[in-house]
């Protein structure tokens, strides 16, 4: 029936031409008479015309690859299928002999369909009575893979594996037409990329490291003949069982074979024999929750990875798109944490706070100017099993769902969709920065009472409440008195920046933290922070809105990188498997690099260093220009840091949460500590301290060894009075 399909739509020629006639018969009798029936001439030929060239010729799904700054530390891998395409040059010649020997010992005597194969194969089908033997060569299983693989929808999949004789003329056609395009040894390299050898193990390689813990190049005889023998029936010949019996007998029939067709030596080849299988067996890691085990912190980081690739257009038009691209692109990644910084924040967050803690106590540190995340620490261990957490303290959910200490995956520290936290008067320095920007100098002189009226509103029952107004207070007395910029931040005295704030109007205090990365993050604060309301949001200044702590030292770098403005970014560089970097349409229709630094000015250099010479009160450094006022909040981190450093803390009312971050030329460390599982429950005034220390302990020791960097001062018009010659 088939040749009279053939011959009635005049294809019989290039079938006579290519000496696949016979071939062609013998394959439709393997096949019951039946299932031929239904092809008709005119489809038949239309299919085989249609799929000749069709064939993708593309790299199959790869293993993205995510390394630490070094660039050699690994500490994930994405993927669906464990496969990183290895050229045939790095292959060694005893798995191509193997994969030869085992499944296509005619290989290199074929042109992508082999007639005596055919011919076996009906033979032994006949005698069986069923399909026991194919004749599929090494090209027309690899063509069977591809089809496979590039299937878009489960009738693709269908498509490519159902058991038809349509589907194996189409191989044929196609393993034809491939043999003509690429050599031998291509379909041979590709064909062992691609092969399945069981345990998620997709290609050579990946079966080299699955089963051996070795390169491709490196296998042995041995290893080779038990990898051959697998792509027939992993499952059947699986030598990581109990029972090795069946994968010893597989993996000798190899080697038998390897002799017969004068691939391997005699000699060698019986001594390989009687090896027992000896595996080295390794678990490739996949996504975030497969950190290595004893680098569990990096799992945070990891999380931070896949959420902002997920939100770059360069690799998809939709999420689900661009995950698809980290797990099939065969990327390699090298991140921006560093694992020397990495490593002194977690162990100094682990000194304050244990894991068992209600409070999450944690660390970012970033690089002003890039925005380049270096570490990202927090006393959680990543896991997605919370079976055995705390319970809550959140007592409306205690008994309904589990605190989220010490296992969770949720992005504590930035970079998710969880509103984060209150960051109190750390908010200040928007207040300030809008200040400065009106051309109010550093010197600005404001009388601060212990409690003061704003013009703000406030109802009746809300705190701070007086009269219909907003009045909040200092928390000590000693603030009272006429305070400058310089000792109103360095003491973070409420009521003096209640007043800043009416000076240069709320909604430009909130425009400022949006300029610097600021997101609302809950309802609330995206209703307060509005134009037309955002004016009257008073308590702003005081730190009332939600923010994660990655946002929130990206916006102090920013102060310490002369105002530069930089989007967080967890990436060094980005390359794809062939070695070309990732790109994206950047200004003027040029391409950059996916991975470069995203930076603008938001506010002018003289600005940010004048907010930064009064952030210097905070650490007891000293501003450069004028006068701290006597204390502040933080003055034991210079003595420390012992480096030119400025900072803010920041604490919430009732003492719900506490932070700091420190500010040096060339790192910026932001230290928290919260119940994000319940806001309301307060850390009390004895955890003040340890945010602050931890920031200083995890500045002091990343900067170690480093040249010792200093800050310019402000412009003059920016001071108010005579510039000091005090140390820069």
């Amino acid at each position: 029936m088939i040749v009279r399909t053939l011959q009635a739509t005049g294809k019989i020629a290039v079938i006579v031409r290519t000496g696949l006639l016979a071939g062609i018969v013998v394959a439709a009798m393997v096949y019951p008479i039946a299932a031929v029936a239904g092809l008709s001439a005119k489809a038949g030929a239309d299919q085989l015309d249609a799929d000749a060239s069709k064939l993708p010729l593309t790299a199959p799904a790869q293993t993205t690859r995510v390394y630490a700054a070094d660039a050699h530390t690994l500490i994930t891998q994405f993927y669906d299928e464990f496969r990183t395409y290895t050229p045939i040059g790095t292959i060694s010649p005893f798995i191509q002999q193997a994969i030869v020997a085992a499944e296509d010992a005619r290989f290199y005597e074929h042109h992508g369909v082999d007639l005596k194969g055919i011919a076996r194969a009906f033979v032994a089908n006949r005698q069986a009575g069923s399909v026991s033997q194919g004749a599929s060569t090494l090209t027309m299983q690899y063509v069977r893979n591809v089809l496979r693989d590039s299937a878009k929808t489960p009738a693709d999949v269908r498509a490519a594996t159902e058991q038809t004789p349509a589907r194996k003329l189409r191989e044929m056609r196609l393993a034809i037409d491939l043999e003509k395009r690429i050599s031998k040894a291509e379909i041979l390299e590709r064909y062992l990329n691609v092969a399945y050898f069981g345990h998620r193990a997709y290609g050579v390689y990946a079966a080299a490291e699955v089963y051996f813990s070795k390169r491709p190049a490196d296998l042995t005889l041995a290893e080779a003949a038990t990898l051959a023998g697998l792509v027939q029936a992993p499952s059947t010949y699986d030598p990581a069982v109990a029972n090795r019996a069946p994968a010893t007998e597989r993996r000798n029939y190899v080697i038998d074979r390897m002799v017969e067709l004068h691939m391997a030596d005699p000699a060698r080849a019986a001594q390989a024999r009687e090896q027992p299988v000896q595996l080295h067996l390794s678990e490739p890691a996949n996504d975030c929750v497969s950190v290595p085990a004893a680098h569990n912190d990096w799992g945070f980081f990891c999380d931070l990875l896949k959420s902002w690739w997920m939100e770059q257009d360069a690799f998809g038009s939709s999420p689900l798109e661009r995950l698809d691209r980290l797990r099939r692109g065969g990327y390699t990644i090298v991140t921006s944490l560093d694992p020397n910084t990495q490593a002194t924040a977690q162990a100094h967050v682990l000194d304050k706070e244990k894991v068992t803690s209600t409070f999450a106590h944690g660390v970012v540190a970033i690089e002003p100017g890039t925005g380049r995340v270096r570490a990202m620490a927090v006393n959680r261990l990543y896991s997605l099993d919370q079976s055995h957490n705390g319970p809550q303290t959140d007592r409306l959910r205690r008994g309904k769902i589990k605190g989220s200490y010490p296992n969770t995956v949720n992005p504590l520290l930035g970079g998710g969709d969880l509103p984060g936290y209150q960051a109190g008067s750390s908010f200040k320095i928007f207040t300030m920065l809008a200040a400065l920007e009106q051309g109010m100098p550093l010197s600005t002189s404001i009388y601060a009472p212990r409690r003061y009226r704003s013009v703000y509103p406030s109802g009746p029952h809300e705190p701070a409440s007086c009269g219909g107004r907003w009045c909040p207070e200092n928390s000590t007395g000693s603030m009272t008195g006429r305070q400058t910029i310089w000792s109103g931040f360095g003491k973070s005295v409420n009521t003096f920046f209640v007043q800043l704030e009416q000076r240069v109007g709320a909604e430009n205090a909130v425009r400022m933290a949006e300029r610097l990365g600021l997101h609302w993050r809950t309802g609330v604060d995206a209703h307060q922070a509005a134009p037309g309301r955002a004016s009257g949001w008073g308590a702003f200044t005081l730190g009332v809105a939600d923010t994660t702590p990655l946002e929130l030292v990206d916006a102090y770098a920013t102060i310490g990188a002369d105002g530069m403005y930089c989007e967080p970014l967890p990436v060094l560089s980005i390359t794809g498997f062939d070695g070309a970097p990732a790109t994206v349409n950047g200004p003027a229709g040029r391409r950059v690099e996916v991975a470069a630094p995203r930076c603008h000015q938001v506010v002018t250099p003289e600005v940010a260093r004048a907010a930064v010479d009064a952030a210097r009160c905070v650490t007891g450094y000293k501003a450069a220009t004028g006068n701290c006022g006597g204390w502040s909040t933080a003055q034991q981190v210079y003595p420390m840091v012992k480096r030119p450093v400025a900072g803010k803390t920041g604490t919430t009312d009732d003492n719900r949460t506490a932070w700091f971050v420190g500010i040096t030329p060339g790192l910026t460390v932001l230290a928290f500590i919260a119940d994000p599982d319940n806001p309301f429950h307060a850390i009390g005034t004895a955890n003040h301290w340890k945010p602050v220390r931890t920031a200083a302990e995890t500045l002091r020791d990343a900067l170690a060894g480093t040249p010792v960097r200093g800050f310019t001062p402000p412009p003059p018009e920016l001071v108010g009075a005579p510039k000091s010659t005090r140390r820069h």
